[in-house]
């Protein structure tokens, strides 16, 4: 009778949620569960891998991301797009003014930065959650202007999902226009919520990906969805990640980019046609990150979007 006592005993050990705490090293913000990390939230640019351009510094991302069991489930600075990473906020094709930054493949296009999201300031943080400001930058003016300004808010927590040990993730994105002249934004098949997966899925066989439409990553590109999720073996064990769409966000359900060449994916409302954020009307989207050990199961993930899309929030 011990043996199975232990057994249980282990398996609730397992599933039960700690108490998320946070800490600021340097320009990290770094959130652990009992002393397990859940994410860093990099503020200003971070260190490049020995041998890459400095030009590739970037911050006003989150990266890493683990699991409950601490397995890596994002990348950055891959070599095949250094400027990936982790999960962050970005537009690619643009229109301000007689400009056209782009402040997605910051540092691709030479020595200097043409464009870039910058982190401004970290407005408060908590035990499991911050606030912080980015702007989008134009580097191709004199003096430089500034296009948005962006508000993150991002709560942090663990719980136990129906049986399931899961890092969760809210994030809420709130875009302004900085001056009088509005962010076009025409049509193109990606710019928005960038997610850049494990560097150990780059190889095109390593990754998965599965929409709430059944859709694999082959048939999901171009297509809609309510969530996605991005995933594959970490240390001989699947670990991923759902990314769940809030049915507020412009364009629900919201167009998604899922590369076929590398572990990478956004959501990109552009691909449905022009638009742009105007003056005086904030962009607001919602997201939340479900990070979790074990293969996707559709059926589960699609409870907890039914949750996050229903819930009321204070």
């Amino acid at each position: 009778m011990k043996a199975p006592l232990i057994l249980l005993i282990t398996c609730l050990g397992t599933l039960a949620a700690a108490e998320v705490t946070s800490e600021k090293q340097g320009s990290i913000l770094r959130f652990t569960s009992a002393g397990q990390p859940i994410c860093d939230y990099q503020m200003e640019p971070g260190e490049v891998p020995e041998g890459v351009d400095l030009v590739f510094k970037h911050g006003a991302h989150l990266h890493p991301i683990y699991s409950p069991s601490g397995k890596l489930v994002t990348g950055n600075h891959p070599e095949d797009h250094r400027w990936h990473r982790g999960v962050w906020f970005a537009w690619t094709k643009t229109e301000f003014g007689t400009s056209h930054p782009d402040f997605w493949n910051m540092g691709k296009v030479g020595e200097k930065l043409a464009s870039e999201v910058r982190f401004d300031q970290l407005i408060q943080s908590t035990p499991n959650s911050f606030t912080s400001q980015h702007s989008f930058l134009d580097h191709s003016q004199s003096p430089d202007q500034k296009v948005l300004t962006e508000t993150w808010e991002v709560a942090i927590s663990q719980k136990n999902l129906d049986g399931t040990l899961t890092n969760i993730i809210d994030l809420t994105s709130t875009q302004t226009c900085a001056t009088n002249q509005p962010l076009k934004l025409p049509t193109y098949h990606y710019g928005g919520l960038g997610v850049r997966g494990n560097l150990a899925w780059n190889p095109v066989d390593a990754v998965t990906m599965l929409t709430s439409e059944g859709h694999d990553r082959k048939s999901g590109d171009s297509t809609k969805a309510k969530w996605v999720h991005i995933g594959g073996q970490v240390d001989g064990t699947p670990t991923g990640m759902a990314i769940l769409i809030h049915p507020t966000n412009f364009r629900f359900p919201q167009p998604l980019r899922l590369n076929p060449k590398n572990p990478q994916l956004c959501i990109a409302p552009s691909q449905d046609g022009d638009w742009s954020i105007e003056p005086g009307k904030p962009y607001l989207s919602k997201y939340r990150l479900l990070i979790f050990d074990g293969k996707p199961n559709a059926q589960w993930i699609e409870a907890q979007w039914t949750t996050y899309a229903t819930s009321i929030e204070p």
